[in-house]
């Protein structure tokens, strides 16, 4: 007896993830916090829970004792294809993992069946297609020549050929975001701190392609992982400075999944090494702020994937003239900006009502700056801040705000247009 194939494989799904997906109890707690969920209306597609369950089902159906004894159960097209716009349909952002009565990692888990579903022909979604081309043909998602890559530096910034510290500049931030890059590597001159750059020979990280299952198209994301990890090392490099949460957790977590081995040398992101510089007392503000109050919003991948909180708060308390304020949804319960996971690309409205949400969560305790530590978060809550309307509210990078603080004058560089 001829028996067609199963609708579902088990591709790219640890035994551990498949025990998960039996493991959900069903309780709906993550459904109550995540944040895409919330923003969409409540589509019920969207909830965590919902989409383990329906995966449960298309195993059942694929692998269970029915299908062991008369062949698999065929699961319509349709509901596949709605399946694949429900679970991109979520920034990863890790707050139902963090809420989950089972422990199941939802974050692998959700890539885990982006990958699936792209290796069947199913995803991804949006412009998120467009990554795999861009990031193979120049090494970042915008379409730059690498040679833009320093673009932004100025006479004035030192940037040696080999140093022990080598600041990993990001593509958001050197492409786009500048002002982010130019910030950083003035602070690192002012505090008298040795560093070098990749320069053009950099590549994207790949976070963009990790996150929405298509790390293995065409072997981009090891190839890429690899060059970046040699020419770290052939700099000299023992520590990696990131001022870009995205980059910082691809870096410290994907890498040495994509390479198979541990990274040699010390992955940082820059609010840390700004902590400890504190702590040792080589940090001296200049320029006090006028009284503002500040809030601070946890980016995911810095905060509830990799557990950094406290140095960015701290890096904020200690600059002088700025109160510091905690919204109400802060660290592991933080809700996200809502540009993760590839959804600002993806699914830019629904980023954009989380966005909103976030920003709301901000303004209810009157800050006049909401700063964040990661150029994404930054940009999609810009976008949430222009779409309610709060003009007044500035919206600003940890390491931008320190730049000031120490007396560095940033006017001479702009952001390029997005």
């Amino acid at each position: 007896m001829v028996r067609d194939n199963p609708s579902i494989t088990t591709e790219n799904l640890t035994a551990v993830q498949l025990m998960e997906i039996d493991s959900c109890t069903r309780c709906g707690e993550c459904v109550e916090w995540c944040p895409t969920y919330d923003a969409s209306g409540k589509d019920p597609g969207l909830a965590p829970r919902d989409k383990i369950l329906r995966w449960q089902e298309y195993m059942k159906k694929s692998y269970g004792l029915r299908a062991r004894l008369f062949g698999p159960k065929q699961v319509p097209e349709e509901e596949i294809d709605q399946f694949k716009e429900d679970v991109y349909g979520c920034t990863t952002c890790a707050m139902c993992a963090t809420v989950c009565e089972s422990g199941i990692n939802t974050v692998e888990l959700w890539e885990a069946m982006r990958a699936n579903l792209v290796k069947r022909g199913n995803g991804p979604v949006g412009k998120q297609p467009m990554f795999v081309k861009l990031i193979g043909e120049y090494g970042n998602p915008y379409m730059a020549d690498p040679k833009e890559r320093l673009s932004w530096v100025p006479d004035d910034v030192k940037i040696e050929d080999k140093a022990d510290i080598l600041y990993f500049g990001g593509c958001t931030a050197e492409l786009r975001q500048k002002k982010l890059a130019f910030a950083t590597a003035r602070v690192l001159n002012h505090l008298d701190i040795p560093f070098t750059m990749l320069g053009e020979d950099e590549q994207c990280c790949n976070s963009a392609l990790v996150r929405t299952g298509q790390y293995e198209i065409e072997d981009i994301s090891r190839k890429s992982a690899r060059k970046n990890v040699d020419g770290i090392k052939a700099k000299g490099a023992t520590k990696v400075l990131f001022a870009c949460a995205g980059c910082y957790r691809t870096a410290l977590v994907d890498w040495p999944r994509l390479l198979g081995e541990e990274l040699p040398f010390e992955v940082i992101h820059i609010t840390e090494y700004l902590d400890k510089l504190i702590d040792e007392g080589k940090i001296n503000w200049k320029q006090p702020f006028d009284n503002q109050t500040v809030t601070y919003h946890d980016p995911c991948h810095l905060g509830r994937h990799v557990g950094v909180f406290e140095p960015p708060r701290k890096v904020l308390r200690s600059i002088p003239g700025l109160n510091f304020v905690e919204m109400d949804r802060i660290k592991d319960n933080q809700r996200c900006c809502g540009a993760g996971g590839g959804v600002k690309a993806g699914i830019p409205d629904l980023a954009l009502g989380v966005a909103e949400t976030r920003v709301e969560d901000a303004l209810a305790k009157n800050p006049d700056i909401l700063s964040s530590a990661c150029p994404f978060c930054k940009r999609n809550l810009s976008d949430g801040r222009d779409s309610v309307k709060a003009e007044d509210l500035e919206v600003e990078d940890v390491i931008v705000l320190t730049a000031e603080a120490l007396g560095i004058d940033l006017s001479d560089c702009e952001d390029q247009a997005r």
